[in-house]
């Protein structure tokens, strides 16, 4: 792709993302930055929902992860399918029942205040980390794409690209960031199907013979049912793939302010459901185009070195027509800068309620206090922008494994005493000491990572995958019982 073509489509999409932004962010006032007003519709809250679960990350590694996984993916995908139908049935008649608008304010309701603020900093924790890590993908592949053909070193672009995200949703919060998921969805899937298109086409196949190949060739297995001691083991990655996505879906800030803007618990609910179903489509289409991209390198005798290289290197490396990287770049960025976009206005409201507690220190029923609230929510935004920026120039110093896999190892660690914490708390009626709540979320993935590092030796060969965030969970319940009181 030329520069003048990459900076076309990045300016392209910026002033489609600018312009709904403004859209949807007139006459916001400072709750509905944190709550979209509570009256986003229910088929654009499923839709943008899509959205939200799939980042850059998502399109950028799962076709890559197809040579060495096949599609075990959709095996985990099948645990979010339960994930998702447990947080519509349990988390939000809860979180719509208590009426809070950071969802670790139940902590606070259910046990106390250091439970809250215990709850918030392991959600900022991993999101701050695992956001950065998603936009430090658009940020490497512009890098490489466009800045070094300029001389531009990469922490300026990290600072343009988060300078950008704030401006977008600096006024218009949540209802911002649901409108501009709908767009990435609809940009995202639209860019995948193409690209599927054209590369079937450069195969000199048809549909029905694309298919085919997809199922003859060595990357279409599924089902991994014969190796309990392998990673990709059915029942392992299907019940992983359930606890995943309660944390890191039903419990998180970010992910679940899109189902709580919706009217009414109704509406949140069937927009969840709606959401899931789409998204294992989604995820089946990436999939197929991974195993259609491996099979075109190897029709052309070329390789790579990485699997997150994959869809990049094809779209706009390999001599296909400038429409196929044009959709490649267009679906990246729109994936990305939404993603980011989304996790800032999260972290942005969890700290902002969770733990400089202003809605407890001012009251938002009146103009000054929602005037002092809108203050910090507005200082608190730079901040989180700042450090944002600040971690992806760490990451950009560092040669990254499969980015997908870093993130759910992270996720395993960070989101398991979270899981523990709400688990504690809905299925018991025991009180906890303040003091054990950091504690236990300090010690409970300490162990786990220990148990994980060597459960070879300890386990008889068996190897920890995402699963980890099980044992991490019942590690944080049973010291929460320890500390405990009827």
């Amino acid at each position: 792709m030329t520069s003048a073509a990459i900076v076309a489509t990045v300016v392209a999409y910026l002033a489609l993302l600018f312009g709904v932004a403004w859209l949807t962010s007139r006459g916001n006032s400072s709750a509905a930055f944190f709550t979209g007003g509570r009256n986003t519709p229910r088929g654009v809250a499923a839709i943008a929902m899509v959205g939200a679960a799939m980042s850059g990350v998502t399109y950028i590694s799962v076709p890559g992860t197809v040579a060495a996984d096949g599609f075990s993916y959709l095996q985990t995908t099948l645990g979010f399918f339960v994930g998702y139908i447990m947080i519509a049935f349990v988390l939000i008649p809860l979180y719509y029942r208590t009426g809070v608008v950071s969802l670790y304010e139940y902590l606070d309701k259910r046990f106390n205040l250091a439970a809250q603020r215990t709850g918030a900093w392991l959600f900022f924790i991993s999101k701050l980390l695992s956001a950065s890590l998603r936009a430090f993908v658009i940020c490497a592949v512009l890098q490489g794409l466009l800045y070094e053909r300029w001389g531009i070193p990469f922490w300026v672009n990290a600072m343009v690209m988060m300078a950008l995200v704030w401006l977008y949703t600096r006024r218009g919060g949540v209802r911002a960031v649901v409108w501009v998921e709908m767009v990435k969805t609809i940009l995202m899937v639209s860019s995948i199907v193409l690209c599927i298109a054209f590369v079937i086409k450069a195969l000199g196949l048809n549909l029905s013979e694309a298919l085919t190949t997809i199922h003859q060739s060595d990357y279409s297995q599924i089902l991994f049912l014969d190796n309990p001691l392998d990673r990709r083991y059915f029942w392992k990655q299907f019940i992983a793939g359930i606890f995943l996505v309660v944390a890191m879906t039903g419990l998180d800030q970010d992910m679940m302010q899109t189902m709580l803007s919706c009217r009414n618990q109704r509406d949140s609910q069937r927009s969840m459901i709606q959401s899931i179903m789409v998204q294992v489509v989604v995820i089946a289409l990436f999939l197929a185009l991974g195993a259609l991209l491996y099979t075109f390198i190897d029709s052309r005798g070329l390789s790579i070195e990485r699997g997150d290289d994959l869809f990049g290197f094809v779209a706009t490396e390999c001599g296909l027509p400038t429409i196929v990287g044009v959709a490649f770049l267009l679906g990246l960025v729109a994936s990305t800068y939404s993603s980011a976009g989304s996790a800032l206005t999260a972290l942005t409201t969890s700290f902002t309620i969770d733990i400089l507690g202003a809605n407890r220190r001012h009251d938002s029923t009146t103009a000054e206090g929602s005037e002092a609230i809108s203050t910090v929510r507005s200082r608190v935004h730079i901040v989180i922008a700042a450090a944002m920026c600040g971690v992806i120039m760490m990451f950009g110093s560092w040669s990254s494994m499969g980015v997908i896999t870093l993130i759910f190892t992270m996720a395993s660690y960070t989101y398991g005493p979270l899981l523990g914490m709400f688990a504690f708390g809905l299925l018991s009626k025991r009180s906890v000491r303040g003091w054990a709540m950091p504690v236990v979320a300090l010690a409970s993935p300490t162990i786990s990572y220990l148990i994980a590092t060597h459960s070879q030796a300890w386990l008889g060969g068996y190897t920890f995958s995402y699963e980890i965030l099980i044992v991490n969970a019942a590690l944080s319940m049973l010291g929460l019982w320890a500390f405990s009181r009827k």
